[in-house]
């Protein structure tokens, strides 16, 4: 199957769901190249943006997992390789 690069970028609005998220991430540290975290403590907002390179179904199932936990948004761009 055809790697794309890209970036998955999660909103967490409750930090309380952290620990889900980070075992999800986890799971899926093969397709991740990499990752930083950042805390917005005055809006309550955290954001983990991740660098991934995989073929499309992993990386559509790492963000479908993120995306169900609840008071998380999660963003997905792709571009494929040549």
């Amino acid at each position: 199957m055809e790697k794309r690069i890209g970036t998955i970028t999660v909103f967490i609005r409750d930090r309380a769901v952290a620990q889900h998220i980070n075992s999800i991430i986890s799971q899926h540290a093969d397709i991740i190249v990499a990752r930083q975290g950042l805390p917005f403590r005055n809006s309550g907002i955290s954001v983990i943006s991740l660098i991934v390179e995989g073929d499309i179904d992993s990386l559509n199932t790492l963000s479908g997992k993120l995306g169900k936990i609840p008071e998380v948004e999660v963003k997905v761009v792709v571009i494929k390789q040549k």
